[in-house]
């Protein structure tokens, strides 16, 4: 079986404060990319889950341990995931590819929602990876209408910036929100998006109140966020917490030509907003 995991995309994050457990309260608005993860599984002697190029424990693998502990009886697998979405560079490759392992078991094991929750903050709105209002630490997912069609171009920096990291410079930085002015946002992305209208028609919405944070550990996005504009990109944003500078545009005619007079050969162009989970 093949499967795809597409990548993750936050259009707008919004940072409120500390929960009683240690995580913050957020609200976001997150969409799937084309570009995916493959991910091939297969009979095996042993559960076993094979990711060339990325040290220590895959996420995935926590994904079907967490299945076995709740009673999953299905076969052993091998799941063999070829990396296409980079690590650590916020665009919740990892966390795709759990969900993607987690829906193995659709249907089968109870309460997959709080399961994802447990294995990390996006691993939740990747079970049905589409359009989606994301509030409380990750864990309520609410969908939304597909967008009208726009696309991307990435810009992973190398990757490797931690999702931990980031959050401890926010912390003292300073930064976040009150809950009233979350609930504020909440309803206006709610509003503005139910009507499948492309993101690039309501740019105002789309702030990522990490950017700060990665900025300052990562000087580097702000520089490729700027060079996303000077290519033509109509509005340039930083997914997750970094360090991916993302420019969006009204397809990908638009967003190809932007990449060609971008002086990089890491950038990647992809189609966003639609999930695509088979290859």
């Amino acid at each position: 079986m093949l499967l795809c995991a597409p990548a993750k995309l936050n259009l707008c994050l919004y940072l409120g404060g500390t929960r009683d457990d240690g995580l913050h309260e957020l609200c976001s608005l997150f969409e799937p990319l084309a570009l995916a993860d493959l991910i091939e599984v297969s009979p095996g002697e042993r559960d076993e889950v094979i990711c060339a190029g990325v040290d220590g424990e895959n996420l995935a693998a926590r994904a079907l341990a967490g299945l076995r502990e709740r009673g999953w009886e299905h076969e052993p697998l091998r799941v063999e995931i070829e990396k296409k979405v980079p690590v650590a560079a916020g665009l919740g490759g990892g966390s795709g590819d759990a969900a993607a392992v987690l829906r193995l078991a659709a249907g089968e094991v109870a309460d997959l929602p709080r399961l994802a929750a447990e294995l990390g903050a996006d691993v939740p709105s990747q079970l049905r990876p589409s359009l989606a209002l994301v509030r409380g630490a990750g864990e309520l997912v609410e969908p939304l209408p597909e967008p009208a069609e726009h696309a991307a171009v990435l810009l992973p920096g190398g990757g490797g910036l931690s999702t931990a990291a980031v959050f401890a410079e926010c912390e003292r930085l300073g930064l976040g929100r009150p809950a009233a002015e979350l609930e504020e946002l909440a309803g206006r992305l709610r509003q503005v998006a139910a009507a499948g209208t492309s993101p690039l028609d309501y740019p105002d919405l789309l702030v990522n109140d990490l950017e700060p944070a990665a900025r300052s550990l990562r000087p580097d996005i702000g520089e490729a966020l700027d060079a996303l504009r000077e290519a033509g990109a109509p509005l340039a944003i930083l997914s997750g917490s970094g360090p991916t500078a993302v420019g969006l545009f009204p397809d990908l005619a638009a967003a190809s030509a932007a990449a060609e007079r971008l002086a990089t050969t890491e950038a990647i162009v992809c189609a966003a907003g639609r999930a695509k989970l088979a290859p």
